[in-house]
Order: structure tokens, then sequence, then C-alpha cells
């Protein structure tokens, strides 16, 4: 059988999985379960991806990368091999863990990965166990099935008390993890930025109270999720055995001299203050901007402010993204250079 066509695009969003072998677990106890999670904070700071949710079940993983650069197979291939590295030597044992490669596939923008991220969130009720198995879904969602008030108590009580998922930080639960982004998709919930964890948390538990099936969980689509224009042009491109350089939906970069004039104008800073960086709030602005919107590396952001070495730039990001959480003046200049970049 012919391997699948790994599809590595810039500023690409993803729905990641990887199984276990023979269907056998990955994750035997919590202290697996926290390494994997030390291992996905070292992916994003290593290769600069952007994890926007998760959920680890006992034998399999689900996650919603966002890759500014078109690097998703390096980056989920060393997941996966310090992973299971970790675990053979962990468990005195030799030979694969999972089951083959990962499979990605990949999803048009943000306006997708909500709903997305509402099915990732929901696995560990999704069981069969739990009257959620497929056919289940399937009844429920054409109104054949209704769950009981008993039925849906038992999966609201179980999915509020799983905690390997990414489910807790959206719905304020916990604090969200610096290497774990809630904001682009929870932008998406409610245009008032005060309603958006109350709306998530609405969606969310109105597929269990409601019967409803996620749309994602049933895409006719085994590679691409999105508008009919976008998964046909992803479709041709695998037809002709091409990886996907620039998929239709997603967004161009916008040039660094654009972003430059823009934060100057956001942050109301001259060039030379933004360049400099002393005082500046633009500069760690500019920074994130340029991932994000410009598509530049790490090192490309670096040497475009005078040469700051990458890791310091990956820190400015983070800790500029951290502060932008809770601090309304960033806020309001991230969704100035949104609308201008995304609009």
């Amino acid at each position: 059988m012919a391997r699948p066509l790994r599809m590595d695009v810039e500023g690409g969003w993803y729905h990641v999985t990887s199984r276990g072998i023979e269907r056998r677990a990955i994750f035997r106890n919590d202290r697996e379960r926290e390494h994997f999670l030390e291992l996905l904070e070292a992916m994003v700071g290593r290769f600069g991806v952007v994890l926007h949710a998760y959920v680890l079940m006992d034998n399999h993983y689900h996650l919603i990368v966002e890759c500014p650069e078109a690097n998703l197979s390096r980056a989920i291939q060393w997941l996966n091999v310090s992973y299971v590295a970790w675990f053979n030597r962990r468990h005195d044992r030799v030979g694969p863990l999972m089951q083959g490669r990962f499979k990605s596939i990949l999803v048009e923008n943000s306006a997708w990965a909500y709903e997305l991220s509402v099915y990732v969130h929901l696995n560990p009720v999704m069981r069969k166990d739990r009257a959620l198995g497929k056919r289940a879904k399937k009844a429920e969602s054409e109104g054949l099935s209704v769950p009981t008030p008993e039925e849906v108590r038992e999966r609201l009580r179980e999915l509020h008390a799983f905690r390997w998922s990414s489910l807790p930080a959206y719905l304020g639960a916990v604090p969200v993890p610096e290497w774990l982004t809630t904001a682009e998709i929870l932008r998406r919930a409610h245009r008032d930025a005060e309603r958006r964890i109350a709306q998530y948390r609405a969606d969310t538990e109105g597929r269990l109270t409601k019967g409803v099936e996620p749309a994602t969980d049933h895409s006719t689509a085994s590679f691409a999720i999105g508008t009919s224009g976008f998964v046909e042009h992803v479709r041709k491109q695998a037809r002709i055995g091409r990886e996907v350089a620039e998929p239709k939906g997603l967004r161009r970069a916008v040039p660094w001299a654009d972003l430059l004039t823009l934060v100057q104008r956001v942050a109301g800073e001259s060039l030379e203050t933004v360049l400099t960086g002393r005082g500046s709030v633009g500069r760690p602005l500019l920074l994130w901007a340029a991932r994000r919107y410009g598509r530049m590396t790490l090192r490309e952001a670096g040497a475009a402010l005078g040469g700051r070495d990458y890791t310091a730039v990956a820190m400015a990001i983070r800790r500029f993204e951290t502060n932008a959480r809770t601090d309304p003046g960033l806020q309001e200049d991230v969704e100035k250079v949104r609308r201008y970049c995304e609009e």
C-alpha cells in the first residue's frame, strides 16, 4: 500500500493523530502523560509550531497544530521518536509503539478548527461504553435517539473530570500554559471577549446534552477539512503526487516592510524605537506578527531585527502571548494587527 502523502504547508493548520500499535496503550499512567506534555512544550519551542488543542487518550492522542513554517513532519516525528525512545527505556522494551506513520489532516483555517477543537475535546466521552460510539452519535444527530438526563449528567461529569486535554484551559479551570495557544480558537466563539469562554463551554456541552454529532467527525475527506474548493485543491495536489505549497484559503505572508509600518502605527512608536527595542511596546508585537502573519522563521525574524538569537526571539514571542492574555491594551493591538492581516 502506498504511503499517504505528507502535506507540509507554511501557515497550515492540522489535525494530527497517532495511535498505539495493535490498539495498545501508549500511556499506561499519569507520569507518562506528564512526560508527553513536557515533550509537547519542547516541540513548540524547538520547532516554532503553535499548539491549539490536545487530548491524550490511553491508546492515541489528538493535536491541533498550526505550522508557521512547513515543518509539521519534522516536529511530529521528533515528538513521537522522543516519546517512544523514553517509553521503551522505561519499560525495558524494544520495537515500535505507534501504529505506522502519524496521520495529519489539513484544516483550512481557524474557523474550521473551532468545530474540530470541540470534537477533539469531547474524545474522552465519545465512546461505546458511554453510549456514544459512532452508530449512537449518528442516531442522536439524526434525532433517532435522545440521551437520558442521567446519561447527560454522567457525560458532563466525566468530561470535566478528565485532566489530560486542553479543555480545562479553554474553560478557565486551569491557567493556560505558555506552550498552548487558546486565544485564536476562542476568538471564534464570540465577538465579545468576555463571553468567549462561556460560549465555548455552551458549544462543547451542547454536543452532549442535545445529541448533536460534531460535524468534523464524519468529514468525507480523509486528508482535508474545509470548504469544497479547499478540499478539491488539496485533492488535486495529492492526485498528481505533489506536496501542497499554497492551498487556496491559506493566508499569504504579509511582507516585513508592511508589518513594520503597521506596528509603528498600532503602537504609536517611531521606527527607531521599534527596531532598537528600548522601551518598545511594538517590538514584541512585531516579532509575534512576523511569525504569525509574515510566516518568518525565528532566525529570519531575529536577523531582521539586527541579528537577535532565535531562542531570544522565541522567548520574546511567548512572553508577549502570555502578557496579551491579561492585558487589554495588548489585546487591542493584536486585534488591530489581525484585522489588517486577515481581512
